[in-house]
């Protein structure tokens, strides 16, 4: 396992370049994001989220959500024609930040997310390091780089201690704290709240309705 510096906006070249060959070849890498360190995979190479799962100790019922570069490379994930209007407007509003959106996934598509084929979580971090990854190698299914249940990695040498014999790299982007993520489900007719994160359900629900910009 190797840490390697990814410091700076952007990131080094090298350091993105280290990353994506790992993911590519179905590895785990621990990256930097905006609220915590995560835990990356290829989701479209056969195996590597398995070994995600196995690493995290997460059942596959918790579905894995996916970092995106933007919202055009979101919107490949999900059934065309079938994203509802708040979505877009969820999106605009606030990415990159700390806002997951549930959407209808594509029905073929491969990529392995956990037991659910029917909707996928879909963020744009605003962190340069993923954002970079995601622009390499396209979307990234990611989790919290911890034990399912225990405190997330808030440094690189946190990570490498913790799960450093399981994962091949780590990129260190500096200390990363902060809450995790807003969940909203936009499956059905009207935005729900699966988990109040750094942004208030007020504050989601406000651009919702369309009260405020």
């Amino acid at each position: 396992m190797a840490i390697v510096d990814a410091r700076g906006d952007p990131p080094p070249t090298e350091a993105i370049a280290a990353a994506a060959a790992i993911l590519r070849a179905g590895g785990i890498a621990g990256v930097p994001t905006d609220t915590v360190y995560g835990l990356a995979a290829d989701p479209f190479r056969a195996g590597a989220t398995d070994r995600l799962f196995k690493i995290k100790r997460r059942p596959r019922t918790f579905e894995l959500p996916v970092l995106v570069a933007d919202m055009e490379q979101a919107l490949t994930l999900a059934v065309a024609g079938a994203i509802p209007p708040v979505a877009e407007r969820l999106m605009v509003r606030f990415w990159p930040g700390p806002l997951t959106v549930v959407l209808p996934r594509r029905p073929d598509l491969n990529a392995d997310l956990g037991s659910d084929d029917a909707t996928i979580g879909v963020r744009c971090p605003n962190h340069p390091v993923p954002l970079a990854l995601c622009r390499a190698i396209g979307p990234i299914a990611t989790t919290s780089a911890n034990r399912h249940g225990e405190p997330p990695a808030t440094t690189a040498p946190e990570l490498a201690e913790a799960l450093g014999s399981c994962v091949e790299v780590v990129l260190d982007g500096g200390q990363c704290t902060g809450n995790p993520s807003t969940v909203v489900d936009c499956t059905g007719a009207e935005p729900r709240l699966l988990r109040e994160g750094r942004l208030s359900w007020d504050e989601v629900l406000s651009v919702a309705t369309g009260t405020t910009g």
